[in-house]
């Protein structure tokens, strides 16, 4: 039998946005239908508590992300999202589309 440690439900989006949380600042480096990935951040929030990150966009109001965290990372943490809401599908549609559209040459 295999045992597979990526116990995601959903595929993760490679993203790079500052992001802020009750702790302090810190990166939102990946995001899916189901939770998301902060790193570089300030304080690690206990394990079961519940976390507000807010994204910011230029020049669009900031995106707010609540959920519980679920696990440490020696940098960060990882939120699960209580309840999907229809503006973090979204912000999670338009990352990945951000992320797979073809890089123009100048």
């Amino acid at each position: 039998m295999r045992f597979d440690e990526n116990k995601r439900r959903d595929m993760r989006i490679k993203t790079r946005f500052e992001t802020l949380c009750s702790s302090g600042v810190g990166v939102l480096t990946d995001i899916s239908y189901s939770g998301a990935m902060l790193e570089k951040s300030e304080v690690q929030p206990e394990l079961g508590s519940d976390v507000r990150l807010f994204v910011f966009l230029q020049p669009v109001d900031p995106i707010e992300l609540v959920g519980q965290v679920v696990r440490h990372t020696p940098e960060g943490f990882a939120i699960e999202f209580k309840d999907l809401d229809p503006d973090v599908r979204r912000f999670v549609d338009d990352a990945a589309a951000i992320v797979t559209a073809p890089k123009q040459l100048d």
